[in-house]
């Protein structure tokens, strides 16, 4: 007898985790940490959404130097690991599984979000231009404002924030999560030193070799690695994506053949590629950005025996299940279907309607557009007519 084809509904084994579905709640920044810190509220918000089969928390900076935007909860201090545990153990008793997405913005920062007011850092002293921190503007108040220029870190200094990497997934596993996801996607840190259009190092983290180009990313994942295991790693990546002036590049296909390679060798739990598509427009008569990454996922399966592939990117439920039952991917995450629909798991499961996001309400802190999102109610007719049946 044929074995039913995997879908969304489907079990997976995800490194040490076993996962009922295969619905991923993919970070959502949501700027609702008036002090930087996790509230009781957030423990709210991600415990309404457990029945995903897997939540991956918001980007939690590692330290101040890593932060971006004002109201994002961080996972570099006592008080931050705190509340933190405030969620986790509400996703645990709401019987889901959850992991952190560890973010260092790089240059997609202001001196107003720094310490003593000091520039951002990153792989190059180029401005990131077009690309927005949520900081305080000249006159204190709080709005997205242009990044400012950056200062390239020392060679010496990369040693330190991959210190501060480790430190803040050894923070996460004591607040409770199930492990720690890398944020090297959207332009930021990572991106900054994969790409070759931004990063102008002469040094051992230059873009001149493969070897070099990927080096701070591996040298992280192999010191988280050693001291939290592989099992509870993930990375995100947005191949071919261009947010925060992370421009196209030649060689980007060998460069992310050679990512993933390199991560599939050290069996981390998962690859989250997330395609950015609905973000730009490509030039009339070019391969679009998803088409690109389609043929990136198939060329990674060989490479990737023990890492799961998790894609982001408007994603339909029909959609995904065809890329799950076709092999191309192991899971599928849906973010704004998370933030409109608490039970988005039950309302695939039953073809209920989706609620849609108010966008307006994204960032505005509260609950309002954050928690109060109601599940499906179903209608009168409809409850007596399953009764009945």
């Amino acid at each position: 007898m044929r074995s039913k084809m995997p879908d969304l509904f489907s079990s997976f084994k995800l490194g040490g985790l076993e996962l009922p579905n295969r619905i991923v709640m993919p970070p959502l920044t949501r700027a609702r940490a008036p002090r930087d810190i996790a509230t009781q509220e957030m423990a709210l918000y991600y415990s309404q959404r457990a029945t995903a089969g897997l939540i991956i928390a918001e980007g939690s900076p590692i330290s101040n130097e890593g932060q971006g935007y004002l109201f994002n909860p961080g996972i570099f201090t006592p008080e931050q690991v705190n509340g933190w545990r405030l969620v986790t153990d509400a996703v645990k008793r709401a019987r889901g599984r959850i992991v952190v997405q560890l973010w260092h913005v790089g240059r997609v920062s202001h001196t107003s979000i720094q310490q003593y007011g000091q520039p951002p850092v990153s792989s190059t002293n180029r401005v990131a231009k077009n690309a927005n921190a949520f900081g305080r503007d000249a006159t204190g108040q709080i709005n997205f404002i242009p990044s400012s220029t950056p200062r390239a870190l020392t060679t010496g200094e990369i040693s330190r924030v991959i210190r501060d990497f480790v430190q803040a997934a050894r923070n996460a596993i004591e607040a409770g999560f199930d492990g720690v996801e890398l944020h090297a996607a959207n332009g930021y840190l990572f991106d900054q030193f994969l790409n070759p259009l931004i990063n102008d190092r002469i040094d051992r983290y230059a873009t001149t070799t493969m070897e070099n180009r990927l080096r701070f990313l591996l040298e992280t994942v192999d010191a988280i690695s050693d001291v939290i295991g592989h099992k509870r790693i993930g990375v995100r990546l947005s191949p071919y994506g261009t947010l925060n002036d992370c421009p196209h590049f030649d060689d980007a296909e060998e460069t992310y053949l050679a990512v993933g390679k390199a991560l599939g060798e050290r069996h981390i739990a998962y690859i989250h590629v997330m395609d950015q598509t609905g973000f730009f427009t490509m030039p009339a008569g070019a391969e679009s950005t998803s088409d690109a990454i389609h043929r990136l996922l198939r060329q990674w399966r060989g490479d990737l025996p023990q890492t799961a592939l998790i894609f982001a990117g408007s994603l339909t439920q029909v959609r995904a299940n065809e890329l799950i039952s076709n092999g191309l991917i192991d899971l599928a995450a849906f973010g704004q279907g998370f933030i409109a629909n608490p039970d988005l798991v039950a309302r695939f499961q039953n073809g209920w309607p989706l609620a849609l996001p108010n966008r307006k309400t994204f960032y505005t802190g509260g609950s309002v557009g954050y928690t109060d999102y109601p599940t499906y109610q179903v209608p009168l007719s409809d409850s007596r007519q399953m009764i009945n049946g």
